[in-house]
């Protein structure tokens, strides 16, 4: 028996847009799904109890920062990442590449693979295809990245060029060292912002989607219509039969449009990042709760939501708690707004099944002030 597959359920005969049902060996993912990041093995001020109540279906993890710490082989004896962290859903790793080009100022790029200081000790390290392979499969995870090159944005076509040629070499040598059937290896289509070569990366990319098919180096600092433009540019190309990932992206109108044009998964750190800031994601668009206007305000954060922080606190109490600096205020409000996304990909899934997305976008956007 196959160990994934994916079905599609329905296709919004309007915008394309699918729902459908991601099998894996740890459960079922409906899909279009968002995916909370758990970096260090946890989401940050997240019980895995509550990441199930607000409706996580998988959660991503870090490669390269566990493999710094605790390290791969003591999370593999461990009994793999599912048990070390107490979470029995899928899970999704990624290769650490993006971390080692934004967090290690010293790091040196060449065919074999990249060589980085670590940015905690500064000890040496090499990470190639085969070495990332070796660590996520000790992790354990259910979906597994390649190793690529990220390329900025601002890169010129040569250097964009140079990047997804190492990106597809890394990922043969990937696909050669994987050795767990029961793990999903994505690869990652990339090509920075010009079209021919996002187009031939995806060319080289097909062959190995076997499961599912990523989509790296968008939302790293390009205007979002040109995002847009790009998911536009390679629908037509994608594979039809396996999952679209979006790395990286997570607000709602990212979500909203992104499904739009025929993707089903995604992931980000806004949502929990922004609640340690004291910002949430609400109906009527994001509330600043730590603003002065809210000091007296003994209403729920979101009138439309049904999670724990908005059935038993008011804005009130949560601006106090911000400003006293407790950790409720952050554990609350990533809370929320994990249980937001959750249920705006519900809706969506909902708006599919009904050919109604364009009116569901509509009537959102009507309420929600986007960024």
């Amino acid at each position: 028996m196959k160990n994934f597959s994916y079905e599609i359920q329905h296709i919004d005969k309007y915008t394309g847009a699918r729902a459908g049902v991601f099998h894996t060996p740890h459960g079922d993912i409906l899909t279009p799904v968002y995916m909370p990041v758990g970096t260090q093995a946890t989401v940050k001020g997240m019980y895995p109890r509550d990441l199930k109540e607000a409706g996580s279906q998988i959660i991503l993890s870090n490669t390269y920062h566990l493999y710094l710490r605790p390290g791969d082989g003591l999370v593999k004896k461990a009994g793999g990442l599912h048990k070390f962290m107490n979470w029995d859903r899928p899970i999704l790793t990624d290769s650490g590449g993006f971390q080692v080009f934004s967090l290690t100022k010293l790091n040196k790029i060449r065919d074999e693979g990249v060589y980085f200081n670590s940015h905690i000790d500064g000890s040496a390290h090499l990470f190639t295809p085969e070495k990332v392979m070796s660590v996520e499969e000790n992790l354990g995870a259910d979906i597994i990245m390649q190793l690529d090159q990220c390329s900025e944005y601002g890169y010129t076509h040569s250097q964009s060029e140079l990047a997804m040629e190492r990106t597809y070499s890394w990922l043969k040598r990937c696909a050669d060292a994987k050795t767990r059937d029961d793990q999903a290896l994505f690869p990652i289509v990339q090509g920075n912002m010009y079209d021919d070569l996002r187009m031939e990366s995806l060319r080289r990319a097909k062959p190995f989607a076997v499961d599912g098919i990523a989509i790296g180096g968008l939302s790293v600092g390009e205007p979002k219509s040109r995002m847009y433009e790009i998911l536009e540019l390679i629908r037509p190309e994608l594979p039809e039969s396996v999952p679209r990932y979006l790395m990286g992206v997570g607000s709602p109108d990212c979500l909203i449009e992104g499904v739009k044009r025929g993707v089903d998964m995604f992931d980000c750190v806004l949502a929990t990042r922004i609640a340690r800031n004291g910002t949430a994601f609400t109906s009527k668009g994001k509330t600043v709760v730590r603003n002065a206007k809210y000091a007296e305000d003994f209403t729920p954060l979101d009138e439309k939501c049904n999670c724990y922080c908005c059935k038993n606190y008011t804005k009130a109490y949560l601006r106090h708690e911000i400003n006293v600096g407790e950790m409720i205020s952050s554990m609350l409000l990533s809370l929320h707004n994990i249980t937001f996304l959750h249920k705006l990909m519900a809706d969506m899934r909902e708006a599919i099944f009904a050919d109604s997305l364009n009116d569901f976008a509509e009537k959102f956007y009507s309420d929600y002030c986007r960024d």
